[in-house]
């Protein structure tokens, strides 16, 4: 990131955490007041900082979404963000990082709109936050912090177990022209006056057929009702091979480790301690901070 700039972080429950181990200011910025909300906001966040340069990054591409994308799953994130940085009185440049590596849309889809490389990412850019990548539970980030590191094949995420290609382009940073992503962006061109959350809410579910926060609140009322467990180690390693087959005659060489904890059927709670006993039981499998599905020779 240039020198002056902040990154800006939303809401969650692994923000302490990151901020604590990242040496970087963080602010959270609070959606309930819609696009204008969020621009406001950045505005008071220029003002007090006083950067010498603003990115707003996107790792995946999935900001350059029209919104009706059948692949796509978080578009409301992303376009209210947009939608509040294209009103900002301040220059913003837009950069996306692993082109397709968020697995919303097709690999060839946002590559028409891809400008100028800024970056490639190396191990060596990696490594300072390979603490984080131990439990930030980010997948794209992940492969992106993978395809740094050189690994290459085809990656599983998700719960719906999306394939995802690891290849030269998923290390890199590519600048896009912030208007014309706007301009294409359908749900980010519609919520550009509202000031409230329910109001992108509603636009969200108008023009994508859905609001992501919808399936969050729906999870986490699912989740709340499920019994406590613990993990029968025998029992997972069991199932894991089996997935692990099934995966291999998929073309998949890689997988994160929530979809490994999804497609057993474990609450998101035992996650870390499944990554935990997977990494313990068979350390050659681990391509941190991917699980490898094929052995080192295939």
């Amino acid at each position: 990131m240039p020198a002056g700039a902040r990154p800006i972080a939303p809401a969650g429950s692994t923000l302490p955490r990151l901020a604590a181990e990242v040496p970087h200011t963080f602010a959270l910025i609070d959606p309930s007041h819609g696009a204008e909300g969020i621009t406001r906001q950045l505005e008071e966040l220029v003002g007090h900082l006083s950067p010498e340069s603003i990115d707003l990054l996107d790792v995946g591409g999935d900001i350059l979404a029209r919104g009706d994308e059948p692949t796509l799953k978080s578009p409301l994130a992303d376009a209210v963000t947009l939608a509040a940085c294209c009103q900002v009185n301040a220059p913003i440049r837009l950069l996306v990082a692993g082109p397709g590596l968020d697995g919303e849309l097709p690999p060839d889809e946002p590559r028409g709109m891809l400008g100028s490389l800024v970056h490639t990412f190396t191990a060596k850019d990696v490594e300072p936050i390979s603490s984080v990548l131990e439990w930030h539970p980010s997948e794209a980030t992940g492969m992106l912090a993978a395809t740094a590191r050189g690994v290459r094949g085809t990656c599983e995420m998700r719960d719906a177990g999306l394939p995802v290609p690891l290849t030269d382009e998923g290390p890199t940073v590519h600048e896009v022209d912030l208007d014309e992503t706007l301009s294409r962006n359908q749900l980010a061109r519609a919520i550009m006056a509202t000031t409230t959350l329910d109001e992108v809410e509603a636009h969200s579910r108008e023009i994508c057929g859905y609001s992501e926060i919808d399936y969050e609140r729906n999870k986490a009322a699912w989740l709340k009702e499920q019994p406590p467990v613990q993990l029968d180690p025998q029992a997972v390693l069991s199932e894991l091979d089996q997935f692990e087959a099934e995966a291999q005659n998929r073309g998949v060489t890689h997988t994160t480790f929530r979809r490994i904890t999804e497609a057993l059927n474990l609450n998101g709670s035992l996650r870390e301690d499944l990554r935990q006993l997977l990494i313990s039981s068979r350390p050659e499998k681990y391509d941190a901070p991917l699980w490898r599905i094929t052995s080192t020779a295939e």
